[in-house]
């Protein structure tokens, strides 16, 4: 089934004024445009792209020479059309008076869809005299690639030929570097007046009441006439397909409105961006950036939605494991049972001008993997899976053991093996983004500190799921577990503080940058439970939290910067581990008042939180600052939302030993009933209510349990 959907991209200044920096995208599988609030491109870092190729570079409307002024734009709320309104500016003569401002309603409506965008443009004359107005759209493809649009400069290019014109269509032509001959064909419902290679003019005559319509597809290879039924046709078949795609797994409902808002806008963004490959749903990370499946976005986006739908890992773990590296590669970091980073399809991929055609330089994939396969078996019971899956398994617990650990001391890190790769390959995987407490950058290798987290888990889901399966090994992996273990507490622990270092270098320095990403530790239950608390007091203390969210880097820091991409910013799904840690240890208050933070953040970015925003604190009347080049939607970030509610929740379920325990719920502030309906625990499906009786006190019901299932709630 193909994608479709739309999502705001990202906004500066005033989100709500004519000159704001945003954008809106929509997007069908591969294929993605991204326009500013009137519907335009301009040739900056928006487009049309397929496959990380810009097919349509600009995209212009306009009316008497000039752009409408823009009434508002948005989309459906099922993520599926964009719309604009807006209104005509003084109109030149032709033959009589100026026609006034506002009287022609000028609306777009655009979706994309089986790879083609499909635009509507009306003009309606809402004044009491005729009106003849030009109408202009302004078009061009420059076929750049993705790594291009976003500032890599090329030594040669291929070559872009003449477009052709056949009456009421243009249609442009590339030869790239690799031999692929790409077209991208602009076409209208009725031919222009005039048509040149990077303009149609048309002419409307309005009667008082009357109306001016014309139909565009943009798509790669010519189809059809463009016209309303096909547009029509093609708007029911994508909502069709969103509704599907929104209806898998449990939904939560709520008694506030406010809170069933944030949590069906995540819904539907990651909706948006769930691909169905042919092993199954795969979240493609972002747009505009990274729309396209990732690693350790697509693990951390399943894991988030595991309780409530599980099927999602499924799939991604499925593509994963057939993607897994055979070979070693300097030029692609891989080297044998090592888990994908990235993929890419673009001109510059093919050619190997960039390393990201398929790229393993992900330190942190290849442990999350096998976690994320453990924590699915536990949650599904779906045992004939994990034997289809254990091979790629072992493969990727194999490389754990003999390539993760490059220089002998028991930890599992990094150094980049060409100049082309990441020189940081963690999630923070920015230059600047590791560092010792004087700002100086460490030698290599590097290991992370929540990477040894992540491998602790995965030799402890290897443990379990050897046991479940009745394999050799359990004992071995079991023993590795508490042996990383060992060596985190030692070497990672600074007494002194009260928290862990980012990462050992190469030469045995500890690196004592205080960051979030010792809560990812808390996430994998590594931590001592005394220093759990510890470290949940540091991230929800003033240093960390900002109001909005848990900041990556510590006020005070080294390189502290609250605008930064790594260090100072907030990345909701950053701040949603830290808060699962937080639960997986008992504490629901701080984990109450972190949800409160994030949905506050919500509510002031229009229920959309993005890949990232400023960490600037908190203060009363402002909003969250934006990062204006941040994806939205991102996937982990809208599976944030699901992460903390379960967490607040305190929702556990074990298919393998037949259990649902709700541990010490809670619910959000302002809300007092919450119902979870449809929740898959092995065949059955059950239903879930909590209900807050009396202040502090929520009480548990569940109902169509089979009879084998227990339940229980502990308090």
């Amino acid at each position: 089934m193909d994608d479709s959907g739309a999502a705001l991209l990202s906004a500066d200044g005033d989100p709500h004024g004519e000159g704001a920096l945003h954008f809106w995208a929509l997007k069908d599988g591969d294929c993605f445009v991204v326009s500013d609030p009137h519907g335009d491109i301009t040739g900056g870092p928006d487009g049309l792209f397929d496959a990380d190729t810009r097919l349509l570079s600009r995209l212009r409307l306009l009316v008497g020479e000039r752009r409408p002024t823009m009434l508002s734009s948005g989309v459906t709320s099922d993520n599926v059309v964009f719309t604009f309104h807006g209104a005509n500016r003084p109109l030149p003569p032709a033959g009589g008076s100026v026609a006034p401002p506002g009287v022609l309603h000028v609306e777009r409506r655009r979706l994309v869809w089986r790879r083609r965008l499909y635009e509507h443009i009306s003009l309606t004359n809402h004044g009491l005299d005729e009106i003849l107005a030009p109408v202009s759209i302004e078009f061009g493809a420059d076929f750049r690639d993705m790594f291009e649009v976003r500032g890599d400069v090329r030594a040669r290019r291929g070559v872009l030929g003449e477009p052709s014109l056949d009456g009421r269509s243009a249609t442009f032509h590339y030869k790239g570097l690799d031999g692929v001959r790409r077209t991208s064909v602009v076409a209208f419902s009725e031919p222009p007046q005039r048509l040149t290679a990077g303009r149609a003019d048309f002419m409307a005559w309005f009667s008082p009441g009357g109306r001016f319509e014309l139909f565009v597809e943009v798509a790669e290879t010519p189809g059809d006439p463009p016209d309303e039924r096909r547009f029509r046709t093609a708007a029911a078949e994508a909502r069709r397909a969103m509704r599907v795609k929104a209806r898998h797994g449990a939904r939560p409902r709520t008694d506030s409105p406010a809170f069933n808002q944030w949590i069906d806008q995540s819904r539907a963004d990651l909706a948006l961006l769930v691909s169905d490959l042919p092993t199954g749903r795969y979240p493609f990370a972002g747009i505009p950036w990274f729309s396209t499946p990732f690693g350790r976005d697509g693990i951390i986006s399943a894991w988030q939605m595991l309780l409530f739908d599980p099927g999602l890992a499924r799939g991604v773990l499925a593509y994963l494991g057939s993607r897994q590296a055979t070979e070693a590669s300097a030029f692609r970091d891989s080297q044998p049972g090592k888990i994908m980073h990235e993929t890419r399809q673009g001109e510059m991929a093919a050619l190997g001008e960039v390393p990201y055609g398929l790229y393993y330089g992900g330190v942190d994939t290849t442990p999350l993997f096998i976690a994320l396969a453990g924590a699915y078996v536990r949650r599904t019971g779906d045992l004939a899976f994990l034997r289809s899956l254990w091979p790629a398994l072992t493969k990727a617990e194999a490389w754990l053991r003999n390539h993760g650990d490059s220089n002998g001391d028991g930890l599992i890190d990094y150094a980049r093996a060409a100049e082309t790769g990441l020189a940081n390959q963690g999630w923070k995987d920015s230059y600047d983004s590791v560092f010792h407490a004087d700002g100086s950058f460490p030698s290599g290798p590097i290991a992370l500190v929540e990477v040894q987290g992540y491998a602790f888990s995965a030799w402890r889901a290897m443990a379990d799921m050897a046991s479940c399966l009745e394999e050799a090994g359990a004992a071995d992996f079991a023993q590795r577990a508490e042996a990383i273990r060992a060596r985190v507490e030692e070497r990672f622990w600074m007494e002194d503080e009260g928290y862990y270092g980012i990462a050992v270098d190469g030469e045995g320095r500890l690196c004592r940058s205080l960051t979030s990403n010792a809560g990812h530790l808390l996430f994998c239950g590594l931590p001592s439970p005394e220093r759990a608390e510890q470290v949940s007091a540091r991230l929800a203390g003033p240093m960390f939290s900002t109001g909005w969210g848990v900041r990556t880097l510590a006020e005070g820091q080294p390189r502290y910067n609250p605008m930064s991409y790594h260090n100072g910013s907030v990345w909701p799904h950053d701040s949603a581990i830290c808060v699962a840690g937080m639960a997986r240890y008992g504490d629901r208050d701080r984990v109450a008042e972190l949800l409160r933070d994030l949905f506050g953040s919500a509510q002031q970015m229009r229920m959309r939180l993005p890949e990232l925003f400023c960490g600037f604190p908190r203060r009363p009347g402002e909003p969250p600052v934006p990062y204006p080049v941040s994806c939205s939607p991102q996937a982990w970030a809208a599976g944030s939302a699901f992460l903390v509610l379960q967490s607040l929740l305190g929702i556990n379920v074990d298919a393998l030993e037949k259990s649902v325990t709700i541990v010490r719920p809670r619910l959000p502030a302002g809300v007092n009933l919450l119902t979870l309906s449809g929740l898959e625990v092995g065949a059955c499906r059950i239903d879930i209510t909590l209900e807050r009786i009396r202040q502090g006190l929520v009480v548990a019901a569940v109902s169509n349990c089979s009879p084998d299932l227990k339940v229980a709630t502990v308090w």
